[in-house]
């Protein structure tokens, strides 16, 4: 009799108890999907949560436009969470931009999308400084490669 008591104890403490964890935790995790949020569903699509219709359902954007429903169940994970929108804090008494007029730190997306176009400009261009049409740039696995294309 002491045996089977035994790998029952062992059964509960290293099988069941640990699924029952997991599940509970899975379930907040649904509970807390709202707008906004990036999930992945139990067949591996990714999206962005639309509209909750209601406690069963959720209305996913998977591409620009795209728009699919599926189970609340189905959602097998929560990727990223969106941040909430950020309180702007305006110093009294002027503004935050230093006596050149530059403003003071991080810069505005624009100006971030074009720093960003420039560096893939730069790559585009290769180490002679020669365009290159978008087909012939080279990706980082031809370069550590040795230039070699299949």
């Amino acid at each position: 009799m002491l045996p089977i008591v035994l790998i029952f104890v062992v059964f509960y403490f290293l099988l069941i108890r640990p699924q029952q964890k997991k599940m509970k935790q899975h379930k907040e995790m649904l509970s807390a999907i709202r707008r906004g949020d990036r999930v992945v569903t139990g067949g591996g699509i990714i999206g962005t949560v639309s509209k909750v219709i209601d406690e069963n359902e959720l209305q996913l954007e998977i591409a620009e436009g795209v728009r699919v429903r599926v189970q609340r169940q189905m959602v097998s994970g929560v990727v990223a969470k969106p941040e909430p929108a950020p309180q702007p804090k305006e110093p009294r008494g002027g503004s935050s931009r230093g006596s050149s007029g530059e403003k003071a730190a991080g810069g505005t997306p624009a100006a971030n999308d074009a720093a960003a176009n420039d560096v893939a400009t730069k790559d585009a261009a290769g180490s002679d400084g020669e365009a290159k049409p978008a087909g012939a740039r080279s990706s980082r696995l031809t370069r550590i490669l040795g230039g070699k294309r299949d």
